[in-house]
């Protein structure tokens, strides 16, 4: 009786931990990442000048990208960095520190032309649901809207 007990918990550890990573998306899958990316707008999975991937991407108009890091020889990425920037636009140092100041998600500052650039880094490590991360491309579709809206539109 005691080995049918260990048996079958041991059974159903194993199908709860198979259900449990089903539907996880962590920087290692880059085309889950991509079909989410396509469910806000255009989006295209290229490789960079070392061989990492990365995502470049339209939302409502804006191009965006994500940023692979921690990648070994182009695969088994750890996590990823959502990046906007506007050439040619002219934004103060001022708004800038003040979008930093009053704001939780998204990092901004000027890049080395004084072009305005705001940035996300997401922790994918051991993985997210496939909800969770959906909601984090919702929190930067927000952060590229808010930041056009209060930061480049003044």
């Amino acid at each position: 009786m005691k080995k049918r007990f260990v048996a079958a918990a041991l059974l159903s550890s194993v199908l709860l931990s198979s259900q449990l990573s089903a539907g996880v998306i962590n920087a290692t899958d880059t085309h889950a990442i991509l079909n989410v990316a396509k469910g806000y707008g255009s989006a295209t999975l290229k490789k960079d000048s070392g061989g990492d991937p990365f995502i470049v991407g339209r939302i409502e108009g804006t191009k965006y990208g994500i940023l692979f890091y921690g990648c070994e020889n182009g695969t088994n990425c750890d996590d990823i960095q959502f990046a906007a920037s506007w050439s040619g636009k002219r934004v103060s140092l001022e708004k800038i520190n003040e979008w930093n100041r009053n704001k939780r998600y998204g990092k901004a500052y000027l890049d080395k032309d004084g072009d305005p650039r705001v940035e996300m880094a997401v922790n994918l490590d051991y993985g997210v649901t496939e909800e969770n991360f959906d909601d984090t491309f919702d929190w930067w579709t927000k952060v590229m809207k808010e930041f056009k809206e209060s930061v480049l539109n003044d």
